[in-house]
């Protein structure tokens, strides 16, 4: 058995399409080039980007009335996701981080501030763009946040430090949030719009990781850094509610993302355990390493089904703050144990960096703590029990 991205529902033409495409995106352009991004460490791939912005990849969820693919239902996301982590979890999750981007616009923008920065990430030429939240202090606890913006005549003068941002320098255009009420803690959040270039905005040096090296990460510096009035996205005080309400679409998407990596994994584990031959047979006729194989086939169905539920919940509008918690726990701490388990299949040879299996284990890490550790995703679903 082999695990693919079947959903249990109906799927329309138009997703069978994109489907196809990311697919084929994914095996011809973004699999070949895993290892290459990978050992390159601290180098942004944006010629894969710009390749996937010219086949409508990295616009399809923006709605169509700003040029986008008009897809922006989560569950067609997580179908996207999935086929392009399954090429690389790195280059999948930057092929697709605009979507990050512009969750936050769609959620507390105005008509004319979606005109302004969504309409010029379609088409071939799209720049990348970032989201800017953690802090050297502040991971989990976006509310504790310390960056201030504050007010003046025409705008705000943001001052403050950044930490982990995804794209950072790389990125042309930035969603940031700092506190515009240093008395309150989610009521003082707020959220602007900054384009690279702004006077005081300063980046550190890469930041060596672990893994999903494709997106490098950097420090943010805000030093008095103006910003007009028209870049506040929504009122004073509504960018964390802006930032939960994306928190809950990003999450289910990077389990899908998880679900992909994983797939991955057990698919190598799988042809590699028919072809390897140890005591005279395949090593899949052994069934320590059969019943492991069967784990993970079980584990990455059962995560994807649950990503596609949460994901249905967000799309008919319904709370999916638990549920959506519930998909990406499940899904992170699924990728985590295949990749395990495909490291350990290929024994020796996982342990090479000759094969993909232990850049895999070390990419998928990054699901168990980005955008909410395990831990918070406990905490969360705990909060959230009816």
């Amino acid at each position: 058995m082999t695990t693919t991205n079947i959903p249990a529902w109906p799927l329309t033409d138009e997703q069978k399409q994109i489907i196809e495409l990311c697919r084929d995106f994914a095996q011809k352009e973004i699999r070949p080039r895993g290892r290459e991004v990978d050992e390159a460490d601290v180098v942004t791939p944006v010629d894969i980007f710009a390749k996937a912005a010219a086949v409508g990849i990295t616009d399809f969820m923006i709605p169509e009335e700003f040029g986008g693919g008009g897809m922006g239902d989560v569950f067609t996301q997580c179908l996207v996701q999935e086929e392009l982590c399954w090429g690389d979890p790195g280059i999948g999750n930057l092929v697709c981080s605009n979507g990050f981007f512009s969750d936050p616009i769609m959620v507390l923008g105005t008509q004319e501030q979606k005109k302004q920065w969504l309409g010029p990430l379609t088409g071939p030429n799209a720049p990348m763009t970032s989201l800017a939240t953690t802090e050297p202090g502040s991971g989990s606890d976006a509310a504790s946040i310390v960056t201030t913006a504050a007010c003046v005549d025409g705008g705000y003068r943001i001052n403050g430090q950044k930490a982990w941002i995804s794209n950072a320098g790389a990125a042309q255009f930035y969603v940031v949030f700092a506190k515009t009420d240093r008395t309150q803690r989610s009521g003082g959040v707020s959220a602007f719009l900054i384009e690279k270039g702004a006077e005081g905005m300063t980046f550190g040096e890469p930041m060596k990781k672990m893994g999903q090296r494709a997106i490098v990460c950097r420090e943010i510096f805000f030093d008095n850094v103006f910003v007009p009035e028209e870049n506040r996205l929504g009122a004073e005080g509504q960018g964390f509610y802006g930032l939960m309400g994306t928190f809950d679409i990003s999450r289910v998407v990077l389990g899908a993302a998880a679900v992909g990596a994983a797939r991955a994994a057990y698919e190598y584990a799988l042809d590699y355990a028919k072809s390897r031959k140890q005591f005279g047979v395949p090593i899949i006729e052994h069934q320590a390493v059969a019943f492991r194989l069967a784990d993970m086939a079980t584990r990455i169905e059962s995560a994807r089904l649950l990503v596609h539920h949460a994901a249905r919940i967000i799309d008919s509008g319904g709370n999916a703050r638990g549920i959506a918690a519930m998909a990406k726990l499940t899904a992170s701490e699924t990728a985590m144990f295949v990749t395990h388990a495909a490291v350990q299949t290929l024994g020796g040879w996982g342990y090479s960096r000759e094969y993909p299996v232990e850049q895999w284990m070390r990419d998928v890490k990054l699901e168990e703590i980005e955008e909410g550790t395990s831990d918070i995703m406990k905490l969360v679903i705990s909060r959230n029990l009816d």
